[in-house]
């Protein structure tokens, strides 16, 4: 039955999904039984492959990208990897059947999910309901989608009558043909293209390489990524690292090529790609417009808005598969991938209001407008975040809606803290961190508020308002909203790469400073900032006492961040107070990271008359921690860092000793 309807598929340059629900060795035996059918790659990703198979693991499927196989199965018995899953169907070519096993079909949604470990911050697997009828109603409304259940008999879906498929044959399709024509022709510029999978974004790029008289070099998230562009230029285009380019760029005198390609754009940081950009005459950056990558219109949005000028492209036409390809259809259909017709902004009047998850998931409609606005405004938002979205605890959301329905602002927030005291303490301490509270867990790990993670808060993890809508007050109106309705909690908080007009957007809010990453982002190249509007006076009291840890320390942090950032309320007292010597504790006997206790640790070294020499060659003298390590003679990063704290030690035991002691137990103090 199934090589029969294959060798159809395969004329028809169509590739299509069958699902095994039941018990997992029916599911297994029933798999293995069609694969001694139809010969094939078979590769088998998840659960226990069978002898013989190609077995992967979820993470390995990622490096197949850019190849192609002849059927596979999916094992999703245990849990359910939503990336992984579409990235397995990426690399099926046409005329090839996925498998897809299931949990049987009823007991499904309330079955735990091992995959939600990744993304629930919970200590155990849990069900994913939501999610999951979700994905039940997408594959069952599909009618190229055979479900095959324990039990019953199997049934393919029919297959429609199309037209029979011309594979390409190694020359540029019409498509293709009028974009190289017009960038072979090109003197200077950048140009942008984006497209979905499958399409020949890198086959073009490489094309582009073999007919041009101009010298190229290509880059990307990594080789492997580039593979196809590659092989395409036929060893005429140099791959370089991305930040190996740009150190050979600096260089003064150095030499560049004529064109730069750069393949998934979007997966590069993009001050790295910003700063590239600028040393090569052209450049072609190519970028999946929405899936497992990311999302391209989000980077066209978010990135190519900061060029001085760039010109979009795209492509339609699918390469390796047909037009009308079932299976790239109903992963796109269930995954939200597809791009929405954009809607009406003009003249309505805009209403807001608060949504529970149930609320969310069970509009179908609301759900998908939701998320292409959250798609829209945050590029590399990923399956894992429509997982984390629909079924991960803690969640809570707003939207501002127009007149008609539809969705012109989006919020979503996620509950943090209520850990208790003897489990915060741990935290600050440097020996626990369990699941979630980002924000709480961090104010006490790196800020120094120990208790913060015994307050209950809300993060704000995105915000979006519709393009035509920005600038209207329409963020500030949801946040307001949550402020004015929240009960039982003390703060709203929020962490993001710091730029100046993304923080007076915050300060407009009500938000204060709390928190300064001492490194940038590797995705923006941002520093990490975080931020706390108190809802309640012990949230006002922590939110004081972050904001005078930050102003009390900056005058040393800003030897290590490099922004240029008024904060005032430093009182300029060196005096070591009670807060200094739980700081000071904290890293000598405890496991707090230097980062964290670097204020109190310039203090101390003002006051102590002991020599110190490790601490005060790496915060006076300034070297760095490979001088350090050579200068102090001693095995590597960790010796130095035990020096480190033996030397705080000795200077708070040699300031008072019994305050020293009286510290040093309650640091050690275990739950």
């Amino acid at each position: 039955m199934l090589p029969t309807m294959q060798q159809r598929m395969q004329r028809q340059g169509i590739r299509r999904l069958l699902v095994l629900s039941g018990d997992a060795d029916w599911c297994r035996r029933q798999a293995q039984r069609l694969m001694a059918t139809m010969p094939g790659d078979w590769p088998w990703c998840g659960g226990e492959a069978p002898h013989g198979a190609q077995a992967l693991n979820h993470g390995e499927v990622r490096t197949m990208l850019g190849q192609e196989r002849l059927h596979a199965v999916f094992d999703a018995g245990d849990g359910l990897d939503v990336e992984a899953l579409a990235q397995l169907a990426g690399v099926l070519r046409a005329g090839s059947w996925l498998l897809l096993l299931t949990p049987p079909w009823q007991s499904w949604p309330q079955r735990a999910d091992a995959d939600s470990l990744r993304w629930s911050d919970s200590p155990q697997p849990i069900a994913t309901p939501n999610f999951i009828a979700h994905l039940q109603q997408r594959l069952t409304a599909d009618a190229e989608v055979s479900i095959w259940r324990q039990g019953q008999p199997l049934q393919l879906a029919p297959l429609p009558a199309r037209p029979d498929w011309q594979a390409p044959n190694g020359e540029p399709t019409a498509e293709q043909q009028v974009l190289l024509t017009r960038l072979l022709a090109s003197e200077r510029g950048i140009w942008v293209l984006t497209a979905p999978r499958g399409r020949g974004k890198s086959t073009l790029a490489g094309m582009l390489v073999q007919r041009s008289a101009q010298s190229c070099w290509i880059t990307g998230p990594s080789r492997a990524a580039t593979e196809v562009a590659s092989q395409w230029a036929q060893g005429n285009a140099q791959f370089w690292a991305p930040d190996a380019l740009l150190a050979h760029c600096r260089q003064p005198g150095s030499a560049v090529a004529d064109w730069l390609l750069v393949d998934e754009a979007a997966a590069i940081p993009a001050p790295l790609l910003q700063q590239l950009i600028a040393y090569f005459p052209r450049v072609l950056l190519t970028t999946t417009v929405q899936g497992y990558e990311g999302t391209g219109r989000g980077f066209l949005l978010k990135f190519c808005a900061s060029l001085p000028q760039w010109q979009g492209l795209s492509l339609q036409q699918p390469m390796r598969w047909a037009a009308g390809d079932a299976l790239e259809r109903i992963i796109d259909d269930a995954l939200l991938f597809n791009e929405l017709q954009p809607w009406q902004t003009a003249g309505q009047t805009i209403g807001y209001r608060r949504l529970t998850q149930p609320q969310l998931c069970g509009d179908d409609a609301l759900l998908q407008r939701f998320y292409a606005l959250l798609t829209s405004a945050h590029y590399r938002t990923s399956p894992l975040d429509l997982r984390r979205l629909m079924d991960a605890p803690g969640m809570q959301f707003a939207v501002a809606v127009q007149a008609d329905g539809e969705v012109a602002g989006a919020l979503w927030l996620t509950e943090e803290g209520g850990l208790p005291a003897a489990l915060a303490h741990e935290v600050w301490a440097g020996r626990r961190r369990p699941r979630g509270s980002l924000v709480a867990q961090s104010l006490a790990a790196h800020g120094g508020q120990w208790w913060a993670p015994t307050l209950r808060s809300r993060r704000i993890t995105r915000v979006a308002v519709l393009p035509a809508l920005r600038r209207q007050g329409i963020a500030r109106r949801l946040i307001e909203q949550q402020r004015r309705q929240a009960q039982g909690l003390d703060y709203l908080s929020v962490s993001f790469g710091y730029t100046e007009p993304l923080w007076r957007f915050w300060q407009s809010c009500g938000f204060e400073l709390a928190r300064i990453g001492s490194r940038p982002e590797a995705s923006s190249g941002c520093y990490s900032v975080m931020a706390l509007l108190p809802l309640s006076e012990q949230g006002e009291m922590l939110c004081q006492a972050a904001r005078k840890h930050l102003a009390r320390d900056w005058r040393w942090l800003q030897q290590r961040i490099a922004l240029t950032l008024a904060i005032p309320g430093d009182d300029g007292d060196p005096q070591l107070n009670e807060d200094d010597w739980r700081e000071l504790a904290g890293f000598a006997f405890a496991h707090r990271p230097l980062e964290a206790s670097l204020g109190a640790l310039q203090r101390l070294l003002l006051h102590s008359t002991l020599p110190l020499p490790a601490l005060r060659a790496h915060l006076q003298q300034q070297l760095s921690v490979e001088q350090c390590v050579t200068q102090c003679r001693v095995n590597g990063q960790k010796a130095l860092l035990r020096q480190w704290r033996q030397e705080a030690a000795q200077a708070l035991a040699q300031m008072d000793e019994q305050h020293c002691r009286r510290w040093r137990e309650w640091s050690a103090a275990r739950p």
